[in-house]
Order: C-alpha cells, then structure tokens, then sequence
C-alpha cells in the first residue's frame, strides 16, 4: 500500500485516523502498532514476521546491553551491541546483498552458483538502520532502553516513515512515544503537509516520470544528445519530488498523529556545491552515516589522508545502502571524489565565484550521478552518458525530443520552480494577506487535481520500494 493511492486516502487513512483519535491515549501505541502491520501486511504479508523478529531482537538487546551496562559489566554491554548489530547487518545481507555477491562470485570465478531470486523486503534498509540506531544509543547511554514492547514495535513499524523514511531515530520520537498530544493545529498542519506532499508526487514526479520512462523507451544507444540530458533532467525532477513529496507525507501524517519527524529535504536543486547538495538531500541518511560511521572512523579531526578514506568509506556505503549492484557503488565513489575534491581545493573558491557558477557546477555533477542511480545496470548508464557527451548519439536532437519539449513546457516551469523555495514564500505571503482561506482554498484544489490524477493514474510508480 501506498499513501498515493485511493485505497490509503479513503480507506485506510480515514478508519486508521478515527480509531487513533477515538483511543484512550494509552492505548494509542496500541492502535499505532497494529495499525502500522496492517499497513506492511497489506503488500508483505510474509516478510512482516521477518519485521517483527527484528523489533523483538532489538528490543531484548536494548534492555540486556542497558543492564549490563549499569551493573558496570561493560565489556558483556559491548558484546550485545556486537551481537544486535551482526544480526542485523546479516539480515540485511542475506536479503538484500546475497545475490550481489553470488552474481559477482560467479563472474569472477566462472562458477554456476544458482541465485535465490529472493524479493527485498519492503523497507528493510529505513527500519534496520532505525533500530540499529537506537541499541548503539542505548549503548552509549544517550536514550534509555525502552521497556514497553508496544512502545517499541510502534517505533519500528511506525507506518507514515516505514518504507520511505525519513530514517527517524529513537531519540526523535522517544519521548512522544511516552507522551504526545493529538491537536487540532497538528491536525490541520499535518493535513497541509501531507497535502503538499501529495501534490509533489502526483502533479510532479509522476509527469516527469512518465516522460523520462517515454524517452527511456527509445533506447539509451540511439538517443540524441538533447534526448539524453531532457531524459535525465526528467529523472531527476522526479525522484526530487518523488522522495521529498513523500518525505512531506510522512512528516505530514506524523504530525496529524502527534509526533515531528526529522526533515529530510531543504531544496537540494539550489545548491551550490556537491557539500552542499548533500546537506540537502536525503538530510536523515547522511546524517545517519555521519553520526554512526563518519565521526566513529575519526571524521574530520584527523589527518588528511584518513579524512579522505573515512569520506571513501561513507559513501561506498552509502551507494551499496541504495541498492545491491555496481553502478550503485560507483554512484556513491561518485560523489566521494568530488566531496574530496572540494574539501581539498575547490571547496573554497566556489564560495567565492558568483553563484550561478556553482549551481551549473552542481546540477551538472548531479545530474552526471543520476545517469548511473536511474538505469538498471552499469552497461546502459554509460550508453546513456555517452549519448550526453555527444559520443555515439543519433545527432544533436532529433522532432521527437523537440515535441517533447515544445509540449511539455509548462511542466518543465512548473518543475524549475517547484524545486525553489519560491512557492513556500508565495504561499506565506498570500496567506498573511488573505488569511486561513487562501490556505485551505490552495490545499482543497491540489488535493483534488491529486486525486483526479489518480482516479485516472496508469503511471503511480514508488521509486524507494526498492531501497
């Protein structure tokens, strides 16, 4: 189940949303929790035990690591952190890397190893860093060991972050867990959150999506060079707003529930460095590695040279976190080099050039990285950046792209500007003119182009099912 979808917004959603608002708020965690396996269930039925199973572990592991650690037996405190995070790590393996590593062995070695063909548990890489956050926590005395099991397993399946993040830490949602207040103002800023949301997936993404699948289609071989930058500007204008209209979704129905969600975007299009692209992007996983990998390798109060391997080392672990395959790892060595570069010399003059020297720089880099996280393997990524660089493109352009262009103008604005801080800007300024009624007057239109965009939708893909 999706939140884009008829069946979450009139079915699930409305009897999910009475039942939270009409439970006692002891039992809420109740309702959160069995609501959330529904949730999962509804599309895993089978992997959701494997959900469980994880929460249980983690669960038993936090209150043993915070016993061992106050009876000051911190060495047998270790050894559960150990052993919580080796279970988790191999889980996490076992499903998602197997076939990686047995496709690689068989190719280096001329083996016939058979592959298990198992599907990726929906959300696997978003809750398995969640509770591996929260026992190193434990361990490091930061956030008490959670004693409610109903408590907890609301945590884990927390169904608004499960299967898209943000990747939401104990620490954020702790303390709500033990006491929250359910208001009218969260209500209505949450339906305008999730509203917005709604509307960056629906209006946005899934066009731009669409013509990035349509000029996908001609084959990356015999693309024109205008054919392969629109296609790829398509891309990236739909896994912005595909991600980040879910990220507002989420934090949406976070708040309509009590709780606040780390942010996981602040426009990441207007960057002016790959740095600050990524202080952008996906704020929660970069964050994530930088608290849990980064710092604990000796982040940046280090010598030079292991400053760039601990740089190294973060982002080969983030592109494999993205998805089992080589052109994933060369994604993440992608922007590793230039973080590098920037941290040794570049860095500094950026700051200096004016700045639409620096956001060229970085929407042509980025853009760069997409050809290699959008096409399904490494072979047709680079005939896709060939076809960029003019090397083996059917021409400079060709009617087909043109028409493309000429036809879908006002998407191309519509997403130029969308992925700027301008419509939040305009969005205040008219409210504090006009008042509530221009709010609610906006959020009613787009909700219902939203869902008369649905109702007709044959394009409504999900781009993180597979992370």
């Amino acid at each position: 189940m999706v939140f884009s979808s008829l069946l979450f917004l009139f079915r699930f959603l409305p009897a999910f949303m009475i039942l939270y608002l009409l439970a006692p708020y002891r039992a809420k965690n109740l309702v959160l929790f069995l609501g959330s396996l529904v949730f999962y269930a509804w599309g895993e039925p089978v992997y959701v035990t494997l959900m469980l199973f994880s929460a249980l572990s983690d669960y038993v592991h936090g209150i043993c690591i915070e016993k061992a650690a106050q009876g000051g037996r911190q060495g047998r405190a270790k050894l559960l952190l150990v052993s919580s995070l080796t279970l988790n790590l191999a889980l996490l393996g076992f499903f998602k890397y197997a076939d990686f590593l047995i496709g690689t062995v068989n190719g280096v070695f001329h083996t016939a190893i058979p592959l298990l063909a198992l599907p990726l548990p929906v959300g696997i890489s978003f809750y398995t860093f969640q509770t591996m956050s929260y026992t190193i926590d434990v361990y490091r005395k930061r956030v008490p060991a959670q004693k409610d099991i109903v408590a907890f397993g609301a945590f884990v399946t927390m169904f608004p972050q499960l299967i898209a993040g943000p990747i939401v830490q104990y620490k954020d949602v702790g303390q709500a867990l033990k006491e929250r207040r359910v208001t009218a103002v969260g209500l209505r800023e949450g339906v305008d959150r999730m509203t917005v949301g709604l509307g960056k997936k629906v209006l946005l993404a899934n066009q731009a999506g669409a013509l990035y699948e349509q000029i996908a289609g001609w084959g990356s071989g015999r693309l024109t060079m205008l054919a392969a930058w629109t296609g790829m500007l398509c891309f990236a204008f739909q896994i912005y707003f595909d991600f980040s209209g879910y990220s507002d979704m989420a934090a949406g129905l976070g708040k309509m529930m009590g709780f606040t969600f780390p942010e996981n975007f602040r426009y990441p299009y207007v960057a002016r460095s790959v740095t600050d692209f990524w202080r952008r992007w996906h704020m929660s996983l970069s964050g994530w590695f930088r608290e849990y990998v980064y710092i604990p390798l000796g982040g940046s109060r280090c010598k030079r040279g292991r400053q760039f391997r601990n740089i190294l080392t973060v982002w080969m672990l983030t592109g494999i976190w993205h998805g089992a395959a080589w052109h994933f790892l060369l994604w993440g060595l992608w922007f590793a080099f230039f973080l590098i570069l920037e941290k040794m010399w570049i860095g500094r003059w950026l700051e200096k050039l004016w700045s639409g020297v620096g956001l060229l720089y970085t929407w042509l880099l980025v853009l760069g990285s997409w050809v290699l996280f959008s096409r399904p393997d490494l072979g047709d990524a680079l005939l896709w950046a060939k076809s960029m660089l003019g090397m083996g493109a059917a021409g400079m352009a060709d009617r087909a792209v043109l028409y493309e262009l000429y036809s879908n103008a006002l998407l191309f604005v519509l997403l130029a500007v969308g992925a700027t801080p301008l419509p939040a800007k305009v969005g205040r300024s008219l409210c504090r003119r006009f008042g509530g009624t221009a709010e609610t007057v906006w959020q009613l239109l787009v909700f219902g182009l939203s869902v008369a965009f649905l109702v007709d939708a044959s394009y409504n893909p999900f781009l993180y099912f597979r992370f």
